[in-house]
């Protein structure tokens, strides 16, 4: 066996004049849990790992060895190269994950698109699936080891009928248009199943169960009143001059739709330019609870998006004052920096960095949605009350 190991050492030193070796002994550190296997074609060596390979074994440990002997300034180099070298592939990882996320934050735009154009039943189901997918991935999150830590979750039995309610709320708005009595009526359920079930009730429960019906379940349904409840046409709007009557003519292009168009593309631009600005000039952070974001970031999604929506406001003609087009981008930018911040907290809380594994490069749905849940409720509610102060049809 000594043998064989200085033939290794002999093959591995260079005896090229660009290196030069101290002719200290070479001293090996010792292969612990490690025990011989005769044989030729069999490892000689084997540990709890598995076969191990006498070359690699011995090479190894040949170069932490000589690492271990070599001055201060070659240790210093080799830090340095293995310090490029992970900066190497950090950067190649970044670029990698920002490159899955481009192309499916595309192939998921486009459908989407299409689904707001359609409206009716079929954005209606689209934003159930979605709805019943977040609310499953809110209650995982609430019964992360993070939260858990601090509070008693809800039973799982609860977890699922609330996702199920959550997921028949948009249904039920679009057929009835109001579904405040209902969304009562499941909560007050809810809360006696929860008061009733076995062991001891705990009011963290009850809060987090009744947040979750608010929060994945009836913000969400203001989509569908600002999509399908304001049937009122755009008449101004050039594109509905020329769109197909096959696809609805110019009565399909309604405020619900301009307006639905409009936040969207507000949501979206906000993210956008509050991303490129934070890259660029960020520096003050804007809140403990998401460290990367910044003011500064957060200053040019606001431009962004009062921007986007100016621009598009001029393009369809609605809404046709400037100050309603200022005012209706300021509420998109508020409600999507505020739901960012919202699931931010309640991921920070359960100790994970995603909602989900759903969409790969994005996380979960809640990822992808939480800057349009409390967007869809001020942009209705602003329509519905102020515009029509300012002459606006």
């Amino acid at each position: 066996m000594a043998s064989f190991a200085e033939l290794v050492l002999s093959t591995s030193r260079c005896t090229c004049p660009c290196r030069s070796f101290s002719k200290k002994p070479l001293i090996l550190p010792p292969l612990s849990g490690l025990r011989l296997v005769g044989g030729d074609t069999k490892p000689l060596f084997r540990s709890g790992l598995g076969p191990v390979s006498v070359k690699r074994r011995f090479l190894t440990a040949v170069a932490r060895a000589e690492s271990d002997q070599l001055g201060d300034d070659d240790n210093a180099k080799g830090i340095d190269r293995i310090h490029d070298l992970q900066n190497v592939e950090d950067k190649q990882k970044k670029a990698s994950q920002l490159k899955k996320r481009v192309i499916f934050g595309i192939g998921i735009g486009l459908p989407v698109g299409c689904v707001v154009l359609a409206g009716g039943w079929v954005f209606t189901v689209a934003l159930a699936a979605s709805v019943f997918i977040g609310s499953r991935e809110y209650f995982e999150l609430v019964r992360s080891r993070g939260i858990a830590k601090g509070m008693t979750p809800p039973p799982r039995y609860v977890s699922r009928v609330c996702s199920v309610i959550c997921a028949l709320m948009p249904i039920l708005t679009l057929y009835f248009g109001n579904i405040d009595i209902l969304v009562t009526s499941a909560a007050f359920l809810v809360a006696i199943a929860l008061l009733v079930q076995r062991g001891s009730p705990r009011f963290a429960q009850l809060s987090s169960t009744m947040f979750g019906l608010f929060y994945c379940g009836y913000l969400p349904c203001f989509w569908v009143k600002l999509r399908c409840g304001l049937a009122a046409p755009a008449l101004n709007t050039g594109i509905g001059r020329t769109w197909p009557i096959l696809l609805g003519g110019q009565a399909h292009w309604t405020v619900g739709l301009v307006a639905t168009l409009i936040s969207f593309s507000g949501v979206i631009a906000t993210d956008t330019f509050a991303f490129l600005g934070g890259k660029a000039f960020g520096r003050t952070p804007l809140t403990s609870i998401s460290p990367k974001k910044t003011w500064e970031g957060t200053i040019v999604g606001l431009v962004g998006c009062i921007a986007i929506t100016i621009l598009l406001s001029r393009s369809l003609s609605w809404p046709q004052s400037l100050f309603s087009s200022i005012a209706f981008g300021f509420l998109n930018f508020f409600g999507s920096v505020f739901g960012d911040l919202t699931e931010s907290m309640i991921k920070r809380d359960a100790g994970v960095k995603d909602s989900g594994s759903l969409i790969p490069g994005h996380g979960g749905i809640l990822d992808r949605v939480d800057s349009y849940i409390f967007t869809g409720a001020l942009a209705y509610s602003f329509i519905k009350t102020s515009l029509r102060l300012y002459g606006v049809r």
